[in-house]
């Protein structure tokens, strides 16, 4: 959404559910811009932070950025990612509650900031705010679902496979090799997150994928020099790697 944001045009998604903005209308974007304000977030730097008790909502216009949350013993959680497009900050903003994650900005970022209270009056003017809303946290709630059966039925390597593919697809850079760099700083504690699936088990799978010469991997980076080795093992699945 890097021009689209601040003009009227649809963000641009790879594969998935369409992102809160692209299910809004031309006069509800100009009214919540509006009521809003534009913020620039450099890499690192929280947009929200987990317990806090603000009430502001945020839509993602460029960049990328981490879903985290910590349980009461410390152990932290990879949520979900967010991209261009993306509402985050929904929960505390519509309940009033205190956060119930940190989101973090894995690269630059800008963003749209609305308090709850200008959320709430433009989608009272503009239904198809609340519509969005609803269907936005539906597909979200699916996406929850899906995931929990295939961390139950698919070998962890299919999962982690197919989430390096689509993060090539909309992160990706690719080499002239054909190689594609995965633009984003990711550990493996955060892959482990995002699939389910202990460090333990991502970091042999990743291990064995870098002697076969299908990824090549850094501290928080990641190349595909192999994606279509990957599409297979996503497609077929692997019996290596079962968590």
């Amino acid at each position: 959404m890097t021009s689209d944001f601040l003009n009227d045009g649809p963000s641009r998604r790879g594969s998935g559910p369409a992102p809160f903005w692209n299910l809004l209308d031309s006069p509800a974007r100009v009214a919540l811009r509006t009521a809003g304000r534009i913020m620039a977030y450099p890499a690192r730097k929280h947009l929200l932070r987990q317990d806090d008790l603000t009430d502001h909502l945020i839509v993602v216009g460029e960049g990328c950025a981490k879903v985290t949350s910590v349980s009461a013993t410390g152990y932290q959680a990879v949520l979900a990612l967010r991209g261009p497009g993306d509402l985050v900050g929904e929960q505390a903003g519509l309940d009033g509650g205190p956060r119930s994650a940190t989101v973090t900005a894995l690269t630059p970022v800008r963003a749209l900031r609305l308090s709850a209270e200008m959320f709430r009056a433009v989608a009272r003017d503009h239904p198809v705010v609340t519509i969005a809303l609803h269907r936005m946290i539906s597909a979200r709630l699916r996406d929850a679902d899906r995931q929990r059966t295939s961390a139950g039925a698919d070998p962890l390597a299919s999962r982690l496979a197919g989430l390096l593919l689509d993060l090539a697809s909309t992160h990706g850079r690719r080499h002239a090799s054909g190689a594609v760099e995965i633009g984003l700083p990711l550990s493996q504690d955060d892959f482990a997150g995002l699939v389910l699936g202990s460090r333990r088990t991502v970091s042999r799978i990743l291990e064995q994928w870098r002697s076969d010469g299908w990824v090549t991997t850094g501290r928080t980076q990641l190349t595909l020099d192999n994606p279509d080795a990957l599409k297979r093992v996503h497609e077929g699945g692997s019996p290596a790697g079962r968590d």
